[in-house]
């Protein structure tokens, strides 16, 4: 076949919540299926010893079980840890695929959209371009209880969900992406632009106090579209279109 090569000139983009899929298939490849085998073999080692037993053969299943048993235990373990780990990872993948579908919509406006752009070290769930401005979009899927209230206020400085101050380092982490990705677009472009941090949270009622000054947005997803809109265009269609450009060039490289 080496005569042949792909018909695709570009590799495709990466679709939202991509960083995710990708650690939930890792986690179950290393960690699961592997820990679920060497279970099976202990177990099975264990069985024989005790057939053997049974069956009056010289080998003494006593001392195989003080070993194997143990084995058992830490990876029954390490494979239920996982399994938690994943349901998380899984809310949190279902929640920036929702997001990015629903900023697919924005596309109409003339807006770009792109998702799940790889950092040094982190990633970036959504960046969206538009003639009023560049934003770097972060998607936190939290669950919410059963009952009674769900709200999310951000006062500037912290985040209260339902009243209960949250501590996730949210801020740090949009600020320290959004620095990231303005600098990017600087270097690939050579055009200074500012880049705005917005955490959304499906399902949740969100508020901002304003009680401190800062430049990040904590919104509901489906008020982002209204939040743009009341901003003014500093950005003309030529340049979101360049940058746009040199965003999916970039994403394709890495």
């Amino acid at each position: 076949m080496k005569n042949k090569k792909s018909p695709l000139k570009n590799k495709p983009l990466r679709h939202a919540g991509q960083s995710l899929d990708e650690e939930i298939e890792k986690r179950i490849s290393d960690k699961i299926s592997m820990g679920a085998f060497i279970v099976g073999m202990v177990m099975v080692i264990i069985m024989l010893e005790w057939q053997k037993w049974y069956l009056q053969s010289p080998p003494n299943p006593i001392l195989i079980t003080l070993i194997g048993t143990p084995v058992i235990l830490y990876f029954i373990y390490i494979i239920f840890k996982e399994k938690k780990k994943i349901v998380s990872l899984k809310q949190g993948r279902d929640g920036e695929k929702a997001v990015g579908q629903y900023l697919e919509s924005f596309r109409e406006d003339g807006m770009k959209i792109h998702h799940d752009i790889i950092g040094d070290g982190f990633n970036i769930d959504h960046i969206l371009i538009s003639t009023k401005g560049i934003y770097l979009i972060e998607t936190k899927t939290y669950s919410k209880p059963i009952k009674g209230k769900t709200e999310i206020e951000f006062d500037g400085l912290d985040f209260y969900y339902n009243g209960v101050k949250y501590s996730d380092n949210i801020q740090i982490q949009v600020s320290a992406g959004s620095t990231w990705l303005k600098n990017i677009i600087e270097e690939l472009t050579v055009k200074k632009v500012d880049v705005k941090p917005v955490v959304v949270f499906p399902g949740w009622f969100v508020k901002m106090t304003g009680k401190h000054n800062s430049n990040i947005w904590a919104l509901n997803p489906k008020n982002l579209k209204s939040f743009i809109n009341s901003q003014k265009e500093i950005i003309s269609k030529e340049d979101v279109q360049l940058i746009s450009n040199h965003i999916a060039r970039y994403i394709r490289s890495t």
